[in-house]
């Protein structure tokens, strides 16, 4: 709870949801287990289609990855889409990035709809070339991704360079089509919609153990029950409980910076058009400025591992390599987040029972997919029609040494970080 609670969107969101405890029975058509965007957008769904829906969170909305990313709300997923369709195939491929590149518009509609107070801007983003070689790696992307129909252009160094204001990046990819969001406060909106809508939201209810009785699902947890026709689970990277249906990924930390609210002057020369950024280095960096003028900047790595002196350090170097001006800027906040990774990065949903699905794996792009997951896993089970998923389910899905290629992750993080903080 420590960096959550340093967190900057939790200090600074507007939205407020009614909260309360789950006690007694009830019985529900659509159970949903988790209280991020992928369960949110699912409950909102629900409640929206006349369904009887209520979403049980253990601690409260937005805890997990949904409230503690970096805010980019960008089309697709980490992979071009060549390998996407590599992975899926051409038919579930083309429908998956269909999907995902109408996936900001669907969050901003969602955030018009529902007067979301969550600082949106869709102003793009720009994916930064770090060097020469990064650049060329964004040139095979851009070939990818305009060949599919994205509306993105590749800017050159000077060009980025003015975008940007940095004299550190190499080239960029700019994409209208994704933004910016305050993302915890993104989430309690998802929530207080649904719950506007007539889904029951509960919050500091875990669900201690799922099981199917006479065609019903049975949750139950701290003495309460529900009954359910059909069950999504949302848990993601925070799972807890339920051994039977954890998910299999292996988790990575990403840590995340803020200074205080910047001058208008220095404000004005740092990402005069409002993009969010992230980098194509290995070990990723993202870059932002938030409503008020602060300036965050991410990486991957654990606040509370051994690394962590190692992460704040680069922060402090990396800094004054991205804006020379910033280099003395106090940090106010520092916070991290667990994200799911799966070895292809594709999401996965799994058939843990007879309607009942668990939805699994972001690998760091849980807004835009999140929603869209959500909303089209309670369309296939209400319907009972599986060709509304976005991806086809599978039965199970494992992961090969998590642990060790957890360990590896952070380790790798960690050293880059101590190399560049000193160096």
């Amino acid at each position: 709870m420590r960096y959550f609670d340093q967190s900057l969107w939790r200090q600074t969101c507007r939205e407020r949801i009614d909260m309360q405890k789950l006690s007694g029975e009830i019985a529900v058509d659509l159970a949903v287990i988790g209280g991020g965007y992928t369960g949110c957008s699912a409950a909102l769904m629900a409640a929206n289609s006349g369904a009887s829906v209520c979403l049980l969170e253990a601690h409260q909305i937005g805890h997990g990855g949904s409230g503690r990313n970096v805010g980019l709300v960008n089309a697709g997923l980490w992979l071009p889409p060549d390998q996407i369709r590599a992975h899926l195939g051409q038919a579930a491929g083309d429908r998956l990035i269909d999907l995902l590149a109408n996936a900001p518009s669907e969050v901003f509609d969602l955030i018009d709809a529902h007067k979301i107070d969550c600082e949106p801007v869709r102003l793009g983003t720009l994916h930064c070339a770090h060097s020469a070689k990064g650049f060329g790696d964004l040139r095979t992307r851009y070939t990818q991704l305009s060949t599919s129909g994205a509306p993105v252009k590749l800017l050159d160094a000077d060009t980025s360079r003015q975008r940007t204001g940095s004299p550190a990046v190499h080239g960029a990819l700019f994409d209208p089509r994704a933004g910016t969001i305050q993302p915890q406060a993104y989430a309690v909106g998802l929530a207080r919609a649904a719950q506007d809508a007539g889904a029951q939201i509960y919050t500091q209810s875990p669900v201690e153990s799922l099981q199917q009785e006479a065609e019903v699902w049975v949750l139950r947890g701290n003495g309460a029950t529900v009954r359910a026709k059909s069950v999504i689970q949302a848990t993601n990277a925070y799972h807890q409980g339920m051994a039977d249906t954890v998910p299999d990924y292996v988790p990575v930390y990403y840590f995340q910076y803020a200074t205080a609210p910047l001058s208008h002057n220095l404000r004005a020369s740092i990402l005069p058009k409002g993009e969010g950024c992230w980098d194509t280095g290995l070990i990723m960096t993202s870059f932002r400025l938030d409503e008020a003028g602060r300036f965050i900047i991410g990486g991957m790595g654990d606040l509370s591992s051994a690394g962590s002196f190692a992460h704040k350090a680069w922060v402090r170097r990396k800094l004054a390599v991205l804006y020379p001006q910033l280099a003395d800027q106090p940090l106010t906040q520092g916070w991290h987040g667990r994200i799911a990774m799966t070895s292809d990065h594709i999401p996965k949903i799994t058939q843990i029972g007879p309607n009942a699905l668990a939805a699994h794996g972001f690998s760091g792009r849980g807004i835009g997919p999140g929603t869209v997951f959500g909303r089209l896993m309670a369309e296939s089970l209400l319907n009972d029609d599986p060709s509304l998923l976005p991806v086809p389910p599978v039965s199970e899905h494992s992961e090969n040494w998590t642990g060790l290629r957890r360990a590896v992750f952070e380790t790798g993080a960690a050293l880059t970080h101590f190399v560049k903080a000193r160096f």
